[in-house]
């Protein structure tokens, strides 16, 4: 049964994964009185299981292509397509916005965004905002298989920074792709295989990480609803909150501190899974370098900002006191820390820490972070922590040659090739990033925005970090102010942002349609 679902196209199993999962909102609204919009979910489920039932049955007995092109289409149709779908009860339970309003959300809420064009949180029933939140859970899945079982083996997504690329050689079947050719090998997987093998494998990691989160935010005073909510949307990445973060919810610090240790399975692949590589299985934690890097981050960037409030405010009656000092110190740290991961929830204590010092320009150090992200193949979006590791590798190394001209680069056979092609494919990518965020702002700037508030817009959705328009701009920025056009460059930015422009270049490379 497995295997012949398998077998469908991707975009419909994931339809039927949308569809299904509308009942659960449609089940809240009934408990909680919102007949309503229980009512529009459950005739959603009911809508789209048929249809999804119906292509199914007609798609069945087809032959799929085994083709990289067919699974990069499905990644790049799950972002652009699905959202319709997901859409229709979303604007039939709101009634009072349009259905391009209602894409945009569905956009932002599936690449984990979180941008919200909802100023009024109550404006939206509650069992809206668990939809919201579950299809950011959602996308966050899909991501993480997507990118370990299609990303990964055409080193793409920020694997290609350790992909060895060698000479092409066919083997008996006529595979070219590179490894191929290698006598061990009999049979190399097909990308639906690898898609069915690691969605069983990650799935129930990603709903027990979940439920342990679940319930430690309950534990630490949230109300079942919220807790869900903010669990979700932080496994996933996305921000999405009821109550405007942790700012509006009843946990407090200790609530935060929960969140903060969930925050450490966006930072690395190795916390939760391998791509099947026998180095990566066998690395612990602590020799990680996508976690090595964020521990220096997390706790250098948050010390240095406290240091610099301390002193400044030396002088200041009222701000010398260590209680605000420490409210400071780990507002510093939480903020850091989800915008590192691209979630972009807030501590209650970051207004300290700005105020702590009078820090004028937070919100650059905040999109900074954003842009740096978390870990390959994680739920976090941004340029990925490993191709950073791979630029400061390159650049100690060409430090050390200013000094030693014959010097000969050590730290084994790995470290070279991160520094030497693996920097050089993570400058592309950079490259192709600056290029992006120049279309991008272009776009904006075309549309009537004024530069910072098109730089903040592209960065939030590029990043995939929604809550930056809030809290990074000087003056915070409404989604909701937006014209059409913005709004349909918005929801485009964040597909690419979601994808990454190398996944765009190579489903337009003609090596990729031949394969």
């Amino acid at each position: 049964m497995l295997a012949n679902i398998a077998k469908l196209p991707l975009l419909v199993i994931l339809m039927g994964i949308g569809a299904f999962a509308m009942l659960l909102p449609a089940g809240f609204g009934w408990m909680i009185g919102e007949f309503y919009e229980a009512r529009v979910f459950l005739y959603g489920a009911l809508l789209f299981g048929f249809l999804t039932s119906f292509l199914a049955i007609a798609m069945a007995d087809r032959d799929r292509s085994t083709r990289h092109r067919r699974h990069l289409l499905a990644l790049l149709g799950l972002f652009v397509l699905l959202p319709v779908m997901l859409a229709v009860p979303f604007h039939q339970a709101v009634r009072t916005t349009t259905f391009l309003n209602s894409y945009v959300e569905m956009v932002s809420a599936l690449t984990t965004t979180g941008a919200t064009l909802f100023d009024d949180a109550s404006r939206i029933a509650r069992s809206v905002h668990l939809w919201r939140a579950l299809v950011g859970w959602m996308g966050g899945l899909f991501i993480w298989v997507g990118a370990i079982a299609i990303l990964a083996p055409m080193s793409l997504g920020g694997f290609e920074v350790r992909a060895r690329y060698g000479k092409r050689r066919a083997d008996a079947s006529g595979d070219t792709r590179f490894g191929a050719g290698i006598s061990q090998i009999t049979r190399v997987a097909d990308f639906s295989e690898r898609i069915r093998t690691y969605g069983v494998r990650l799935l129930p990691v990603y709903v027990g990480l979940t439920a342990a989160l679940w319930l430690g935010l309950i534990i630490a005073g949230d109300n079942a609803f919220v807790a869900l909510c903010h669990a979700m949307s932080t496994i996933a990445t996305s921000g999405i909150s009821p109550v405007g973060g942790p700012t509006g919810s009843n946990s407090g610090y200790v609530g935060e501190i929960v969140m903060a240790l969930f925050f450490i399975f966006a930072i690395s692949r190795v916390t939760f899974a391998s791509d099947m590589q026998g180095s990566e299985r066998r690395r612990r934690l602590p020799e990680d370098p996508e976690i090595r890097m964020a521990l220096v981050i997390v706790i250098v960037l948050p010390l240095f900002l406290f240091l610099r409030h301390w002193l400044g405010a030396y002088e200041v009656d009222e701000e010398q006191n260590w209680i605000a000092g420490l409210a400071s110190l780990w507002g510093s740290f939480f903020t850091v820390l989800s915008f590192l991961t691209t979630t972009g929830f807030e501590s209650a204590a970051w207004a300290v820490s700005r105020n702590w010092s009078g820090l004028q320009t937070p919100g650059l150090i905040l999109m900074a972070l954003a842009l740096i992200g978390g870990g390959v193949a994680t739920t976090a979006g941004g340029a990925k922590l490993m191709r950073v590791y791979a630029l400061y590798l390159h650049g100690l190394r060409e430090m050390e040659k200013l000094v030693h001209p014959s010097s000969v680069g050590g730290s084994g056979t790995e470290a070279r090739h991160i520094r030497g092609r693996g920097a050089y494919m993570a400058w592309i990518f950079f490259m192709l990033m600056s290029m992006t965020v120049a279309l991008v702002m272009g776009l904006f700037s075309l549309l009537g925005q004024d530069f910072e508030s098109a730089m903040t817009l592209t960065i939030a959705a590029l990043t995939t970090t929604g809550p930056i328009a809030q809290v990074a701009a000087a003056d915070p920025i409404s989604y909701s102010t937006l014209s059409d056009p913005a709004k349909a460059v918005l929801a485009g930015a964040m597909v690419l942002g979601r994808l990454e422009m190398l996944a765009i270049i190579a489903l337009l490379s003609p090596e990729v349609w031949r394969r």
